[in-house]
């Protein structure tokens, strides 16, 4: 009996202590919900958060006083929890969770202390409490999951879903017939959305030949600029530089983006959707390019090998380059260019390597086929296909140095991390110059070597239009200007080079730009190999302080219209709008909007009043709500949306600010990067991955900068991260940047805005309908604290890296966080297989046939920024083989 009490007066402590803790827990939760609540409403927010807190708070001291009714307090709050949630965002699934998952949890938590509560409360009726107060839950449940779908309706796309497809935002009643080919201004940026307007169809009578001239500070499409050089008597500049056989996919992927024209489109057909769940690993290839200690947290290689016969030819991120025989796996040389791991700009990042042939020439002498590539340290190197030797007569002893005529640098500053282009025996480079650190940085000068000499051509500078000479020994290339970091696309025919340029040296201020900058800065560039002048351009972005830079590689197409087809670029923007552009004018077949956008900022005068929108298609979302915001509890949702309220945002193109942080939505990775679009000609299908993530921005006056010891690349590195973390310190402008990429919350890691963080589209190429759209990348190897969730849900992740889509009805893709390749059906978009990497799989794919076998290789290297882990192995994928 004795012992029996004992046993009895214990549990009836334990119980006690249980519930008295979860009161004082309630309670605190209470006082920080309900006074971050407050705070919120005066901000201008939901109301929920003090109700709710107010609740806690209550449920909380009732608990400690021992009082049965702290449950019912309870019950109530979390009815109304339930309700509001519901209300809010209906059934969505990441949604609910910071709304519904805590507090259900803490449900539970009080329903335990339900014993306890009835041996503490001196009232009676507590029996009947308790079954009340279940009876109330259970109803709430009950009555919210079944009026859930009629509240809210879900609503995922900037354009709406009907019964026939995806169907355009609303026309504007005053919005010309689409066929008139007349620039309408939209409706007013606070209208609330982003949304294209109707697709037009395309204009039939752009017919390639030369436009109407349009005002450069205001209009789309810009004349041909600079005619050609005239060249000697008797002689043509095509002659002097005749075009040349472009090799195609198929057996080979002889360039970065498949062929010259970027199309990333293999018309291979063996693998199929019906047998791609046998594919399996044929053979996997270990680099041995992995971090030293001085590059440790800076990889980022971002590498697609390319096929050419029987060889592969990978680079590495420290620029190596190693041919490995495509069948076996095996390695067959290699050429290691030395490249010290101070070189390394933002990341150690080599996205490929160019393949040329030398015409009329013996195939077997030295370097009758060459591989010519960029490194970190700013050269350009040519070595022989076959053995990995040098290219003696290329440059010297093989090498182009490209600093000369840049002027003062220091390494990491300017570096080649995209493989260049050649187009009629001109390799075309451009550079990455580190963003954000000065106005006075080294050029973003364009430059044109020959293929075999490695002599130089011609060099587009844009502080000196119309003189492409090489610099002197005592002359520098204009500093500061937009470069080209990503990789360009390249017509043989026409002899063209479509550049997608970046921004001026300082992405985030624009007053001190010249005119030229503010009139080539994040466009596309058609350029003539064999002037170096440019044919025409196309400006996405006026007076760009967002770094919109053009990042995705254009693709050149036959773009089809009633009656046959005009040779085309598609070239896609990180703000999401694509542009379809006639190829040897940059005219837009579909009308282009000039839209008013947000004004003020701190250089009200220097922004441009409106901005171009594709009426063909957008990536774009709807612009951020306070209900948008997220995290993985109502504290950090919570907190997100007073950060919300308390940020400067007016919708896309809001204008930069300093006095508060404001909302680039997009950020500057969303929309469309470097992986850049596919194109699948056959299904007249373009196939498109995103990012959908803002950022949280704020310029930070010079003296604020000054104390806090943000420093640029060329002064000693503080010891110790400063209170502005990864601050741009832009030399020269009155402010700093302090950029939020991805706006994360600084305790948990996670996102302030509601998944999908990304996704992929399939849209119809002749019209720019949405065929069907996906979140893509699952929870797997994402959560809290950098602990990976392990959880196998689609939740649609951050990613970098692009598809490759074949005749046989597949998108291969990695790219996301979840370290998963994937095969997706082209005609639906559903996952019919994956396979886990040991990296990150920022890189795109290539899909190739050796020895009649259909491949699947992927460098799968991982990403520092993305923070997925990082590997060396090349991993190449195929059917089985028939016994």
């Amino acid at each position: 009996m004795t012992n029996s009490t004992e046993h009895h007066d214990k549990s009836h402590r334990v119980s006690r202590w249980y519930s008295m803790a979860l009161g004082i827990l309630l309670v605190l939760l209470g006082l920080v919900i309900g006074g971050g609540g407050i705070w919120l409403i005066v901000l201008g927010g939901s109301w929920y958060y003090a109700v709710a807190g107010t609740g806690l708070l209550v449920s909380g001291v009732l608990m400690v006083m021992g009082r049965h009714s702290s449950v019912l307090v309870y019950a109530a709050t979390f009815i109304f929890t339930v309700f509001w949630a519901l209300w809010e965002v209906g059934l969505q699934g990441w949604p609910l969770v910071p709304r519904l998952v805590a507090p259900t949890v803490i449900l539970l938590l009080v329903l335990l202390a339900i014993p306890a509560l009835r041996r503490r409360d001196p009232h009676p009726g507590t029996r009947r409490h308790g079954m009340a107060t279940a009876m109330a839950v259970l109803a709430a449940l009950g009555i919210g999951l079944t009026a859930a779908p009629w509240i809210r309706p879900t609503t995922v796309l900037a354009q709406a879903e009907t019964e026939e497809g995806t169907a355009p935002a609303p026309q504007s009643p005053e919005r010309p017939p689409a066929d008139s080919g007349i620039i309408a201004p939209a409706p007013p940026v606070d209208s609330g959305t982003v949304a294209p307007a109707e697709p037009a169809e395309p204009l039939a009578d752009q017919i390639p030949g030369r436009q109407p001239a349009l005002d450069t500070e205001s209009g789309i499409v810009i004349n041909p600029e600079v005619p050609r050089d005239p060249a000697p008597e008797g002689q043509s500049a095509e002659e002097d530089r005749p075009a040349l056989a472009m090799r195609e996919t198929g057996a080979d992927w002889p360039a970065w983006g498949g062929n010259l024209h970027g199309t990333k489109y293999s018309p291979l057909t063996q693998i199929t959707p019906e047998n791609v769940g046998q594919l399996e690993r044929i053979w996997e290839f270990n680099t041995g390019d992995l971090p030293s200690p001085e590059a440790e947290g800076k990889y980022s290689p971002e590498n697609t090998p390319l096929k050419i016969g029987e060889k592969l030819f990978a680079c590495t991120p420290m620029g190596k380059i190693i041919s490995i025989d495509a069948q076996s796996g095996k390695e067959e040389w290699r050429y290691d260019p030395q490249v010290p791991a101070d070189a390394i700009p933002y990341g150690a990042t080599c996205r490929g390597v160019s393949y040329f042939e030398v015409p009329d020439v013996d195939p077997y002498d030295l370097c009758a086929t060459r591989i010519i590539w960029g490194t970190l340290d700013a050269r350009l190197i040519a070595v022989d296909a076959e053995t990995g030797q040098l290219c003696t007569g290329f440059g010297e002893n093989g090498m182009v140095f490209l600093e000369r005529g840049l002027g003062e640098t220091v390494p990491g500053w300017y570096a080649m991390t995209s493989p260049p282009t050649i187009v009629r025996g001109v390799v075309v480079v451009g550079a990455q110059v580190t963003d954000g650190n000065a106005e006075d940085s080294p050029s973003g000068v364009i430059r044109g070597f020959d293929a075999v000499t490695g002599e130089f051509e011609w060099a587009w500078d844009l502080g000196r239009p119309g003189d492409t000479s090489q610099a002197g020994p005592e002359e520098v290339y204009t500093r500061g200007t937009p470069n080209m970091w990503t990789i360009a696309a390249g017509d043989e025919e026409l002899g063209y080079v479509f550049l997608p340029m970046g921004n001026s040296a300082v992405d985030y201020y624009g007053s001190n730009r010249s005119e030229q900058e503010n009139e080539y800065s994040t466009a596309l560039v058609a350029l003539d190999v064999t002037t170096g002048q440019p044919a025409w351009h196309f400006q996405t972005v006026y007076r760009d302080v967002w770094d919109y830079d053009l990042g995705s590689q254009p693709t050149l197409i036959d773009f089809p219209i009633d009656g046959g087809t005009v040779p085309a670029v598609i070239l896609a923007s990180k703000q999401g709008d694509i542009f379809i552009l006639n190829r040897e004018t940059g005219e837009s077949l579909f009308p282009v909007e000039e839209r008013p956008v947000p004004q003020g900022g701190v250089e009200p005068d220097y922004l441009s009043p409106t901005q171009p929108f594709s009426t063909y298609h957008t990536l774009a979302f709807p612009r951020l709500e306070e209900a948008d915001m997220w995290g993985m509890s109502p504290i950090d949702q919570l907190w997100c949306r007073i950060q919300f309220r308390r940020s400067h945002y007016d919708g896309i193109y809001t204008p930069p600010t300093s006095d508060q942080h404001w909302i680039q939505y997009p950020g500057y990775n969303g929309g469309n990067d470097w992986g850049s679009v596919a194109v699948d000609p056959e299904r007249g299908l373009l196939i498109a991955n995103y990012n959908n993530m803002p950022n949280h921005n704020r310029l930070v006056p010079r003296e604020e900068a000054d104390k806090a010891d943000v420093r640029p690349i060329y002064e000693p590195a503080s010891d110790d991260e400063g209170p502005l973390g990864e601050a741009g310190p832009q030399i020269g402008a009155p402010y700093a940047i302090d950029v939020n990429a991805g706006w994360r919350v600084p305790y948990t890691g996670l996102l302030c805005k509601e998944p999908p963080y990304g996704g992929i589209r399939a849209i119809d190429l002749a019209t720019g309908d949405t065929v069907w759209d996906h979140p893509f990348g699952s929870a797997r190897r994402n959560g809290p604290f950098g602990i990976p969730s392990m959880l196998p849900l689609t939740i649609g992740t951050p990613n970098n890296g692009g598809p490759a889509v074949t005749a046989g009805g597949l998108i291969f893709i990695a790219a996301t966080t979840d370290n998963l390749i994937r095969a997706i059906d082209i005609e639906t978009g559903e996952t019919l297989w994956s396979d886990a990497l040991p990296g990150g799989g920022q890189a795109n794919p290539l899909v190739v046939e050796v020895a009649g076998r259909q491949f699947v290789i992927i460098y799968p290297g991982g990403h520092h920024f993305m923070e997925t882990p990082i590997s060396d192995a090349i991993i190449a994928y195929g059917l089985p083989e028939r016994r």
